[in-house]
């Protein structure tokens, strides 16, 4: 009996002990270059999932989406277990328009990210164009997953530069109730207001 106990008192502390990271998903549309791609070296590290075919994309994911009118927020946490970004060039993304309202209807959860400043080598310091990396790394802070997204930012050499730049507007929307308060806060940094969140 007490052998049996031992077991039990272990097992629940090996139970108290795992983390359950959220899934990761990555739509790729083939458009990016391949040596430049943050996604396909998220995927070569094993830290998220490629797909390329649109029913690939899980249910109840977290989509997102820059061209849609709803920002993430914390309150999105509860209403999906995965993120899900559409990994594509910057200038073909209105293109897609049409597969984001079919996406939409089959109960996949479309956001936005809010106002954030990119860090990668190509769009440095330009507002709103993240890298797939840097979406993935700013919707887990978001969303509380904070050492999930530090564990994305680790795989690159500017993943540090992304924090820095963002880590006080990231701690503001972590903190806001819901989307409609992540907007509020967005317009307060775009209008250069308390940027660096106390």
């Amino acid at each position: 009996m007490q052998l049996y106990i031992l077991y039990l008192y272990i097992f629940q502390l090996l139970y108290n002990c795992i983390v359950v990271y959220m899934q990761l998903y990555a739509y790729d549309a083939g458009q990016c270059d391949p040596k430049r791609c943050t996604a396909r070296k998220l995927a070569r590290a094993g830290l998220i999932r490629l797909v390329n075919k649109m029913r690939m994309i899980p249910s109840k994911t977290i989509l997102l989406v820059p061209t849609v009118s709803i920002a993430l927020s914390p309150a999105d946490r509860e209403s999906a277990s995965s993120i899900t970004v559409f990994d594509c060039s910057w200038k073909a993304i209105s293109t897609f328009e049409a597969a984001f309202r079919n996406l939409r209807r089959k109960n996949r959860v479309l956001r936005a990210l809010p106002y954030l400043i990119a860090s990668n080598p190509t769009n440095y310091g330009r507002p709103f164009i993240l890298s797939s990396a840097e979406a993935f790394a700013a919707a887990l802070f978001i969303l509380g997953e904070r050492a999930q997204s530090r564990a994305i930012l680790s795989k690159f050499k500017w993943g540090d530069e992304f924090l820095r730049l963002n880590e006080g507007m990231l701690l503001a929307y972590s903190s806001a109730g819901d989307s409609k308060e992540v907007v509020e806060l967005q317009k307060r940094f775009m209008n250069g207001k308390n940027r660096r969140y106390l």
